[in-house]
C-alpha cells in the first residue's frame, strides 16, 4: 500500500527536505508538487492524491484557506514554520503537525500516522478523496487543546465544565483538567450550544452532567458545584427546562 503525495510550499528547500526524507519511507509516493496554494487547487480539481504535505502561509492563499476550500479532503500533515496555527490546523482535522525545521524521525511518526488513518478508513469503507459533493456539516466530536506546550485531543463527551481564570481556561473532565492559555469566550463560540452552556462568567458547563439546580448553584454528577451569574440565570432556566 502506498500513499499518493502532494507537496504544497512556497520555499523550494521545504521540498527537497520532505522529498529526501520521502525517499526512505516506501509507502510514500510522490504525486506532485505545487509552490503556491492557489496552483495546489488547479492540480487537485485534475488529480487524486492520499496526503498533502501543506505549508501555511503562502502568497494570495494560506494553506488553511485551501484546505476550508476543498470538498472532499485528502489526509493532511501541516509544514509550518508557525506553531500559533496548531490549534487551527487540528480544528480542520489534520492528521498532524510539524514543526520547521524537522527531523526525519519526526517525519517518520506523521507519516506512519497518516498511513494509520488511510488503512483505517480503507478497511471502513470512507476513503473518498476524490472531489465529492459537499458532505453535511456535522458538530465535532473533538477538540484539541494546547497545554504544556503539547496540543492535546479532549473528547467534547468527556468535558464536565470550563473555568476561566484570567486569560487562562481550566478545562476539566471529571477529576482532572487541563490548564490553557485562552478565554472562556472563545471556548464559547467553540463549543456546541446544544451541549454547552455559559452558565457564570467564569464558568461553561457540559448539560449533559447536570445533576440538580438549587437556587444560585448547579450541582453536576462528579460533585463539583457551579455559581449561576445573575446574568444568565433566565437563559439557564430555559436552556435546562427550568
Amino acid at each position: 500500500m502506498s500513499l499518493r503525495c502532494l507537496i504544497v510550499d512556497d520555499e523550494p528547500l521545504a521540498h527537497d527536505v520532505i522529498l529526501k526524507y520521502m525517499e526512505d519511507v516506501p509507502f510514500l509516493e510522490k504525486a506532485g508538487q505545487c509552490f503556491r496554494a492557489t496552483e495546489a487547487m488547479e492540480f487537485l480539481s485534475h488529480n487524486t492524491v492520499d496526503l498533502i504535505f501543506l505549508d501555511i502561509r503562502m502568497p494570495r492563499l494560506t494553506g488553511l484557506d485551501l484546505l476550508r476550500s476543498l470538498q472532499q479532503k485528502p489526509l493532511v500533515i501541516i509544514t509550518s514554520a508557525y506553531e500559533e496555527y496548531a490549534l487551527e490546523s487540528f480544528d480542520l482535522d489534520v492528521c498532524d503537525y510539524l514543526l520547521k525545521p524537522f527531523r526525519f524521525d519526526r517525519f517518520l511518526k506523521a507519516a506512519n500516522r497518516a498511513l494509520a488513518m488511510y488503512t483505517l478508513k480503507k478497511q471502513s469503507g470512507t476513503t473518498s478523496f476524490a472531489p465529492a459533493p459537499p458532505a453535511t456539516e456535522t458538530e465535532p466530536a473533538h477538540i484539541y487543546i494546547k497545554s504544556d506546550k503539547k496540543f492535546i485531543q479532549v473528547q467534547l463527551e468527556e468535558i464536565h465544565y470550563l473555568e476561566s481564570l484570567g486569560n487562562y481556561v481550566k478545562v476539566w473532565e471529571e477529576k482532572k483538567y487541563l490548564l490553557t492559555a485562552r478565554t472562556l469566550t472563545s471556548f464559547e463560540e467553540q463549543l456546541p450550544a446544544e451541549q454547552f452552556i455559559r452558565i457564570h462568567k467564569s464558568f461553561i458547563l457540559n448539560k449533559k452532567f447536570v445533576q440538580y439546580i438549587e437556587g444560585n448553584f448547579i450541582k453536576l454528577k462528579n460533585g463539583a458545584e457551579l455559581p449561576v451569574g445573575k446574568n444568565y440565570r433566565q437563559e439557564v432556566k430555559q436552556l435546562l427546562g427550568g
